[in-house]
């Protein structure tokens, strides 16, 4: 007979979870595993809403098991580790993003590309090695093994280090991949919302010249003043766009609507 979620692991947890399609959060009680070896337990301190998160605890991608605990945006410190872990230590500044676990062996995984591990697994809603359904971080505390932790450094605040597990990567990644990334280049964004600001931020702190491109200019004010972007461009304004035709070294599209890629 299957062991209920709080009797699987020896270590008592609790956290919110949606337990259908409605989405709605509650309290819910399970359990994690002791710290293995190679293993860091921290206490989760942030975790950030991503929009993934509201999507699988509505069930909207159709793959969705239940009781769901989201959060893959996790912050917090370590409270234990395994006698082999050797970067980490107790009391160390650390954060979870989307990813626990993958096979550890194919040629994705020794290539540092985990994410395109054909056994990689989820941090919550995945299905882990020891067979048991992984819990995000809408938690307490979590146990994750030691090459799936990155650590936080000192001078970054918790509360805004949290988004940086998967709207921050998202964002940094194809400016450092595609090499958008060197002092003086010219950077489109397009939207402004929790992928777009943080897209402006991390150009600006590159040295890259930022044009924030938006459908109107009710976020002109933001662009400039706060997150310090260099122009403003409506998108619907014909004559700004063709002006701006050719000026650009890439673009980083962050609108999650279906929307015309070709203007």
């Amino acid at each position: 007979m299957a062991k209920s979620p709080e009797e699987e692991h020896p270590k008592k947890a609790i956290g919110w979870a949606a337990r259908d399609s409605s989405g709605v959060l509650s309290p819910f009680k399970f359990s994690r595993r002791a710290t293995g070896e190679k293993d860091v337990t921290f206490k989760v301190l942030y975790c950030g809403i991503c929009h993934t998160d509201l999507h699988t605890a509505k069930n909207d991608w159709g793959s969705s098991k239940y009781p769901l605990v989201p959060g893959h945006e996790i912050v917090g410190v370590v409270t234990e580790v395994g006698s082999k872990v050797q970067k980490f230590k107790v009391g160390d500044k650390v954060g979870v993003g989307c990813m626990v676990g993958s096979c550890g062996s194919c040629d994705n995984c020794s290539h540092n590309l985990e994410n395109y591990c054909p056994k990689y697994i989820l941090t919550y809603g995945g299905k882990y090695h020891d067979g048991t359904i992984t819990y995000g971080g809408y938690s307490d505390f979590m146990v994750t093994g030691e090459g799936f932790v990155i650590r936080i450094p000192d001078n970054i605040p918790l509360d805004g280090a949290a988004p940086l597990l998967c709207a921050g990567i998202t964002t940094y990644s194809p400016l450092r991949h595609y090499g958008l990334d060197k002092p003086g280049m010219h950077v489109g964004v397009v939207g402004l919302g929790g992928l777009g600001h943080v897209a402006v931020k991390f150009a600006k702190a590159l040295g890259v010249r930022v044009t924030v491109i938006n459908t109107s200019p009710n976020k002109k004010e933001e662009a400039i003043k706060s997150l310090k972007a260099d122009a403003f461009l409506v998108s619907r304004e014909q004559d700004q766009m063709k002006a701006a035709m050719g000026t650009m070294d890439g673009i980083i599209d962050t609108v999650s609507a279906v929307h015309p890629l070709l203007p």
